[in-house]
């Protein structure tokens, strides 16, 4: 009879610590064939020890095992859609992979003299030749780490560039449908920040940035398309405003991604922005990845962006870095080179039709979406969706249901959750980016997922807050978890 069947497929996985046993070994090393150097006299005796305490002992096939169960246990974009948006979890083309594992381009050396680095620095040019057309600018750097950093870099150059005027100005004014990066990074420039709150279309209020906009002001930052997925209609507008009080227009262009191939920002009179790799151009980020944040100006910004910047002398490249009036460099080296080799592979498969249909397909994947669910889930902003819609919990919230455990019954039905109670400026948002890798199929699956989940809160709200069921470990105490965490394991006889 059998009395016990092991599933390792939905069997719980214990630690490592929990299966040692004493004198188990997962490797073999050979003997020591030279005289042995005494460690401690070598390191100092408080840098030595014979053994790791409570290290785990376990055999190589149990290592192998565990970290292979692990593996499944876990949701991947190889596996299903991440409705969280496309700025951490898009599907990135192997190609781009193998062209960053090339030989000349993976382990050129980042001191390699300029005329043995030729192949490199042609990739950057044409990177940022790319990027200038794509977005409508007139100089880019491609040094900063992310787009948060690109930010920052951004505003640096607002102030450089109005200080060069003799007045830096004081505040930064900042939508509330913007990334919440924008008032940090306005901050961290040493300006203070002034919210414009959006009307009843989800869009910059007008009227209240012609008063809020006064000679004070250094720049207004303006995430467009919005958090809410809404494209700023008047942009042309704001931006005629703010130039007309000697104010500049950041642009975040975290979401580009809605935009290439169709609108340029350099076109509707954006001053800076920066642009996102590891979002718009499909190369890996999130889990603390590797990003790219590529900076973009206008002319008049050219003198300040950061050394070195690339110049080329007859038929060679090389790097300039007497510029005076340079912010400096914001980045060690160059920029994440592999990142910017995927994103100029990225670019260049596609061509300019490609990039236009991808943007195309995200806008229409979202509203896709929308279409299918508005009838289940309220929309607080009805304006045209570009690559992201955002509805509300509003109706599920009369029943005891809140976005986050709609999320987590989502789970149950084989789905990342979508990005919970975000932008801020919904209350208990439900945001969705479907991105523009997903299928019709999957979509479905995913929509039909949500509108089963809106059921079950009309009849079973309690089934939905106690979500998820089908999951290893049940719902656990997030708050206990931020406040108090726990961050090693800790042996019996420590406890």
């Amino acid at each position: 009879m059998i009395k016990k069947v092991r599933s390792h497929i939905n069997r719980d996985e214990g630690l490592l610590f929990e299966r040692s046993s004493p004198g188990k070994r997962a490797y073999q090393l050979p003997e020591l064939d030279v005289p042995l150097v005494d460690a401690a006299a070598a390191l100092g005796k408080e840098n030595v020890r014979e053994q790791i305490e409570h290290f785990p002992e376990v055999s190589e096939v149990e290592a192998i095992r565990h970290f292979t169960r692990l593996s499944t246990h876990n949701y991947a974009i190889d596996l299903g859609l991440y409705p969280l948006g496309s700025c951490t979890m898009k599907y990135n083309p192997r190609i781009n992979e193998q062209v960053a594992r090339t030989e000349g381009l993976a382990w050129a050396h980042p001191y390699q003299p300029e005329p043995l680095a030729q192949g490199c620095l042609e990739v950057l040019q044409s990177l940022e030749s790319a990027l200038l057309e794509i977005t409508g600018m007139d100089a880019v750097t491609l040094q900063p780490s992310a787009g948060a950093h690109g930010e920052w870099t951004g505003i640096m150059l607002v102030r450089a560039l109005l200080t060069s005027r003799g007045n830096p100005r004081k505040r930064i004014l900042v939508p509330d449908s913007a990334h919440g990066t924008n008032p940090a990074t306005a901050a961290m420039a040493g300006y203070g920040v002034e919210g414009i709150a959006s009307n009843e279309r989800g869009m910059i209020d007008l009227a209240a940035l012609e008063r809020a906009a006064n000679d004070e002001i250094a720049a207004l930052m303006v995430t467009n398309p919005s958090t809410l997925g809404i494209f700023e209609e008047n942009i042309v507008k704001a931006t005629e405003i703010m130039h007309s009080r000697g104010g500049m227009v950041y642009m975040d262009g975290a979401n580009m991604n809605a935009l290439v191939g169709v609108t340029r920002p350099g076109d509707f009179g954006i001053d800076v922005m920066h642009l996102n790799l590891h979002k718009t151009f499909s190369t890996p980020h999130g889990g603390g990845g590797p990003g790219a944040g590529p900076v973009a100006v206008k002319k008049i910004f050219e003198p300040f962006l950061p050394v070195p910047r690339l110049k080329r002398i007859g038929e060679a490249l090389a790097f300039d870095y007497d510029r005076p009036q340079s912010i400096g460099k914001v980045r060690a080296y160059y920029g994440n080179f592999g990142v910017l080799v995927r994103a100029l592979a990225y670019i260049m498969a596609h061509g300019g039709p490609g990039l236009r249909n991808a943007t195309l397909d995200a806008i229409l994947n979202a509203n896709y979406i929308r279409k299918q669910l508005q009838p289940y889930f309220d929309m607080p902003y009805t304006s045209p969706s570009m690559h992201e819609c955002v509805f509300s919990d509003d109706r599920q919230a009369k029943l005891g249901v809140r976005t986050g455990d709609i999320a987590k019954r989502l789970i149950d039905y084989g789905f990342h959750p979508y990005t919970v109670s975000f932008p801020l400026i919904v209350h208990g948002a439900l945001m969705i980016e479907p991105t523009e890798t997903e299928s019709k199929d999957e979509l479905d699956l995913f929509v039909d997922a949500l509108i089963s989940i809106a059921k079950e809160v009309e009849t079973d709200p309690e089934m939905v807050r106690k979500a998820p069921h089908l999951t290893r470990t049940s719902r656990v105490d997030e708050v206990t978890a931020a406040r108090k965490p726990v961050l090693r394991w800790v042996a019996a006889d420590e406890r």
